[in-house]
Parts: C-alpha cells; sequence; structure tokens
C-alpha cells in the first residue's frame, strides 16, 4: 500500500519531509506501522551509503532546492556501521513510549500501540518530533 509520509518537528512550521512510502499490506498497529518506517528508512540509509561517490558536487538549481528546503550537503554518509534494524526498532518504539515523538494517521493521533488501526491506499501519516531543550552548562 502506499501512503504518505511527512516528518514535521513541532517548533517549525514547514514540514522536515513529506514522501511516498510502500508499506506492507499487514500493517495493522502502530507498532508494525513504526517498525516499518524504520525498515524503510534503514533500507534508504544502506542504499545512500553504497551509491555515494567519490567526486560529489551540486549543480545551482540543487543549490537553490536544498536552500529552499533549509539544508545544503552533498548527500554524503559518514561513519562506517549500517544500524542494525531490531535495535534499530525498539529504539523507535522506546522513543514512541518516552514521549519523543507522536504519530498521526489522517490528521488524528495513534496513541495505542497495539490498537487495531486502518490505513487505506493514499492515507497521510505524520510523525510529529519533539525537540529537546539545550543548555549551556556555564
Amino acid at each position: 500500500m502506499n501512503i504518505w509520509v511527512t516528518v514535521k518537528s513541532l517548533g517549525k512550521r514547514k514540514a522536515l519531509a513529506r514522501q511516498a512510502v510502500v508499506l506492507p499490506e499487514t500493517t495493522c498497529t502502530l507498532r508494525l506501522l513504526i517498525e516499518n518506517m524504520v525498515e524503510v528508512q534503514v533500507q534508504a540509509f544502506e542504499e545512500r551509503k553504497n551509491t555515494s561517490s567519490m567526486l560529489a558536487y551540486l549543480m545551482p538549481e540543487e543549490i537553490g532546492a536544498q536552500g529552499a528546503a533549509g539544508k545544503v550537503g552533498f548527500g554524503s554518509v559518514n561513519g562506517e556501521g549500517i544500524p542494525e534494524l531490531a535495535e534499530a526498532k525498539e529504539a523507535a518504539i522506546l522513543a514512541y513510549e518516552d514521549g519523543l515523538y507522536k504519530v498521526f494517521l489522517n490528521e488524528r493521533e495513534l496513541e495505542a500501540l497495539d490498537e487495531p488501526l486502518t490505513i487505506e491506499d493514499g492515507a497521510d501519516v505524520a510523525f510529529i518530533r519533539f525537540t529537546m531543550l539545550a543548555g549551556r552548562l556555564w
């Protein structure tokens, strides 16, 4: 099933990302939705890591488009490790349980991880992450 996923930060008006995602038809709970999204993101990370080129450059159009989104970069992946899928799923579920982000399906907040839900083709799913306050020690 195809859905639209939007990632937002609580303190910003514009969405950080919006993309079409293909999920398995067996996605029937919030827990499975989160786990399937983690799988999609880990696969995308692996693809970016494997396709990064040694000589990266940006065309002026790309600089303008990335600047409008708020960050200009080459898209290269630093670091050597690829996340362990099981650990990434556990971390995402724990982060949800700890209240670090909320999930909305067609503008309705999803609260219970194991409550049955129906996701239709073309549905809008929003992940809203909460930004932690940062301060200085001195």
